[in-house]
Order: C-alpha cells, then structure tokens, then sequence
C-alpha cells in the first residue's frame, strides 16, 4: 500500500497544467486554460483548468478534480495505478508501507448483518412486530431484516468472533465515548443499507423498545452518505430500468410492504430530504421520480422541496400524497393495490404540485397577500427552464384569477450553451455565489458569518454554501465556482459586513411582509413575529449586526 505521506510529497511536485497538457491542448485564457472536454463530445470549450487551485472542471459535464483524477478518468486507471503512472512520469520514488497489494475488504458488516438476522428469530417481540407489519418471511430474507440486542451482546459477538474493533468503529457499529466502546443499534430491529452495486455501507434501526428516538441510522463514515443513498435501491434498480420509473417513500417499511405488492421499483430516502446529492443516482436509467409522502405537514414540506429541487433539475415526475394516518405500507396491508396502482400512474406534476403548495400558504381573497404569494410563484419559476417558465406562466395565472399579463418573467441571463440542460435550468443568484467564493477563499470569514445568517436562508444555491462550509473543496460544484472568474469573492471584513447586513435586511422585510399577510397562524404569533421582525430591521439600520437566533 502507497503511505500517504508519499502520496502528498507527489501531489506537491505535480503541476495540474503540465498534467492535463500532455494529454489535452489548453489554450491560456485570463488566469485560467481552456480545452474541449476530453470526456464528451462539445464544440465550445467548456474545459477549465486552474493552475492556482490545481483542479479542472467541465462545465459541460461536470467533470472535475485534481491531476491524479484526471489521470484515473482519462486512463481508466485505479487510484494506485495513476499514482504509479504520475510517479513514473517525474521520476518521484514512491513508498510503500505493506507491499503493493491492497488488503482485502473487511466482511465485517455481512457478519454483523448475519448476527442479527439470526437474533431476530430468537426474540419474539421483534417478530410479533414483523408479523403486524404484515411483512412475509420472504422479505425478511431479501431485505436482511434483523435484530440488535444490547450492547454487550454486540460487543461480545465482535471480540468472540475476533473481529476488528476499530473497523467496527470505522464502519459506524459501535461508537466511543470517555474511551469506553458500545454498540450504536440496540434493541431495534435492523435494516441493512447498501450501496448501489449491493455493498452493505449501514443500517438503520426501528425500536421496539420505546427509545425516545424511533429509527436512527449509522453515523457518517467514508462509506455511508446518507444524501447520496436510497434504501434498497440495490433491489429496484433492474426494475426501475426496466419500468423507467422510480418511486422514493419515506420509509423503510414503505419499500418492504411495496415490493412485497409487486411495486419492486420502490426507493426510500435515509431519514433526509432529497438532496442534489441523490440527483446522478436518480438519473441512472432516466426514470420518471414519482415522490410518494404522508400527508402530515412534515410530509408536504419535504414533498414541497423535493419537487422543487427535481423540477430545476429538469426531471420528470410528480408527486403522491397520501391522506393523513395512512402510508404506503398501511395500503398494501389493507389490500388497496389497484388504488395504489392508479395513485402511481397519476402523479401530480412537480411544477403544479409547487406552484399549488405555495398558493395555499396565503390568504387569495386579500389583494396584498395575493401579490406576494404571485412574486414567490414567479421566484420559483425563474429556477425552471424558459420553455417551462412559458407553459407555467398561464397555469399561475390561472390558479390565482388573474390575467396571464401579470405574471412578468424576467429573461434568464444564464445561457451559456457549454453547460448542461439541467444546470442551464438553474437560477443563478450572484450574491449567494460571491458569499460561497469568499468563503472557499476566506475561511477564516465562515464563524463570522454563521452567526447572523443561517445556511437555510440561500434561496439558491445553499447546498453548495453547506459543502464549502464542511470544506468538501472536491465537489463539481463548488471547483465550478473556484474556477469561474465572474464570481469576485469579498476582499475583507468591512466589505463582507456590509453586504450581509444588506442582504439581512431585505430578508427580514421579506418576512415581515409575507407574515402580515398569512391567514392561517393565530393573533398572538403574528403580533410576536412582526415584533421580532421589526426589531431585527431596526437593528440592521443602525449598522447592526445580529444574531440569526436571536
């Protein structure tokens, strides 16, 4: 195995330019090199080299990294192999601390895995819930359902069975605290979680035993994302290729009792939104996304946002909202498979699903209200594609009573014909992307900034601000944004405290407004929330800065 300490002195001696230049022809354009992409076919030349990030990023495509990433994508290399083809070309010597063999993979989470499949049938309350589920030993056995016992049990498994400790802890099944180990699943009837090609990555857990928490999932390893898994996914991506559709539900038991009704393209997100993270697994087989949630509050929220989220990114679907006490997995127990069935071939769209969510938070009989509610509509219409905005644009007018005329779209500025479709769809908010470049650039800025705005508060583009604050500096997104010369990061504090203070202001009067306006939150709260509201703007005015929590 190549030490890391060798691997870094390499990375040190290599120069992206001279890298990406013996196999492609960069031509200097300002600070930066540009190329057609060598990984698709393009005309324009979308290809960015940085010499002062040491990365590359296509625009057109979204490929990106650095000079041992190019090298791997462009010679279908593995990571050892393209360190040894890069040492080779600059003489470097590397070192090797085990050989030149990787180990192999650690089965440690099939034995788990195994364990507790076989306790689930050694404790009789967690197959009493099983069978009131109405989940059939067949799926137990597909699924690999299980049962965690305490944590000693746990732990006394691990060390009878010599397995590695620090690999249990690596892998997220047990957990440290004051040096002492225990087992992060106890008492709970196991789900395992895989990877796309079947790889168990984790588990989640349902309590039959009241923990204050009902499921919990494993905590985040180099292994398991929650926002770039889907529960069984491994199960239904034959068929989500074969039907072109793909159903994501909220839950575990969801996609069991689905699958058992002969809806084997079924899908579950990990205890998370969707997220744009999920989004090149989505796009695998081009499926059309039919979200099927609860039609409690939570649920239509994160209906709400996931349609949003889907319908910028230029996919096809819609949503299925289910009446209140009722889930996919009460349906299949009660039998209501056509039903379902007809529920899963009618969605309603994403863009109509939005635009009537967002009508119903204000009260339209109120001339103010309306228009507010209309400015929002049109906000999140500008994320969509021109051809969309224009389909639309009449099914708002419409919904609210009001000429089309009204429903002023301003004309996107975003054309650049290099990048995809679907990042061409997105809105671009040059505020947001200058806070996200000063902060990969400044970030000795980001405590500063955390303590008056809130990541939720960017309309736009707050999963890339989420991933330059967590310094995932290897995303496309956020080497998209290093490398593109018209976002022009905040040169210091004076100016950085000025533009939040701005930015703060106009969202508390957007807040205020909008609370005003709505019809369906008591006296009481609206007298606090104006309050509230009013105080922040004072402050703000007077060159203020306050807490966002505050």
């Amino acid at each position: 195995m190549i030490t890391q300490d060798s691997i870094e002195a390499l990375k040190a001696r290599l120069d992206i330019v001279d890298v990406v230049g013996s196999y492609v022809e960069l031509r200097k354009v300002g600070a930066n090199f540009k190329a057609p992409c060598p990984f698709h076919d393009e005309k324009t030349a979308s290809f960015v080299v940085s010499p002062a990030k040491q990365i590359y990023h296509c625009f057109g495509c979204g490929a990106g990294g650095d000079s041992i990433k190019f090298v791997m994508e462009y010679e279908k290399l593995s990571y050892p192999q393209a360190l040894e083809k890069l040492a080779s070309s600059t003489n470097f010597s590397l070192s090797y601390s085990e050989g030149k063999k990787d180990k192999p993979r650690s089965r440690i989470m099939e034995k788990i895995c195994s364990q507790y499949q076989y306790l689930l049938m050694k404790n009789p309350s967690a197959l009493s819930y099983i069978k009131e589920r109405g989940i059939y030993e067949g799926s137990v056995e597909k699924f690999g359902i299980g049962y965690a016992p305490d944590s000693n049990s746990t732990i006394n498994y691990i060390n009878s069975e010599l397995l590695n400790m620090n690999e249990a802890l690596e892998m997220g099944i047990i957990g440290r605290e004051n040096g002492r180990a225990y087992a992060r699943f106890i008492e709970r009837i196991t789900f395992p979680i895989h990877s796309a090609n079947g790889t168990i990555v984790g588990f989640g857990g349902r309590t039959i035993t009241g923990h204050q928490a009902k499921y919990i999932n494993s905590p985040e390893t180099p292994f398991f994302n929650k926002s770039r898994l889907l529960y069984a996914y491994h199960h239904a991506k034959q068929s989500i290729y074969k039907t072109k559709q793909m159903v994501i539900t909220e839950g575990y038991l969801d996609v069991i009792m689905l699958h058992q009704a002969g809806f084997d393209n079924a899908v579950a997100t990990l205890g998370t939104a969707l997220t744009s993270e999920h989004l090149p697994l989505l796009r695998k087989g081009e499926p059309e996304i039919v979200m099927a949630y609860d039609g409690d509050k939570a649920g239509r929220a994160a209906a709400l946002r996931a349609s949003k989220l889907l319908s910028a990114s230029g996919f096809s679907g819609g949503v299925v909202i289910f009446g209140t006490g009722l889930d996919p997995a009460d349906m299949v127990q009660k039998g209501a498979i056509e039903e379902l069935s007809e529920m899963f071939r009618t969605p309603q769209p994403f863009i109509e699903f939005v635009i009537d969510e967002i009508l119903s938070l204000y009260n339209l009989s109120d001339p103010k209200a309306k228009e507010l509610c209309m400015q929002e509509a049109i906000g999140y219409l500008k994320t969509l594609s021109a051809m969309l905005q224009d389909r639309y644009k009449s099914y708002l007018a419409q919904r609210l009573g009001i000429n089309p005329s009204f429903v002023r779209l301003a004309k996107q500025t975003n054309t650049d014909i290099s990048r995809p479709v679907d990042d061409r769809s997105r809105h671009k908010d040059m505020w947001e992307l200058t806070l996200i470049k000063t902060v990969l650039e400044h970030p000795e800025f980001i405590d500063q900034i955390l303590d008056v705005l809130d990541p939720s508060l960017l309309q736009f583009h707050s999963h890339e601000f989420a991933l330059a604050l967590r310094g995932r500096l290897e995303e496309p997104l956020l080497m998209a944004i290093s490398v593109d010369e018209q976002i022009k990061p905040l040169k210091n504090e004076e100016a950085l405290r000025a533009e939040l203070i701005a930015f703060l202001t106009k969202h508390y009067e957007r807040e205020y407004k909008k609370v005003n306006m709505q019809k369906e939150i008591s006296f009481e709260e609206k007298a606090f929330f104006i309050r509230r509201y009013r105080e922040k703007i004072s402050q703000l005015q007077k060159g203020e800065l306050v807490a966002f929590k505050s």
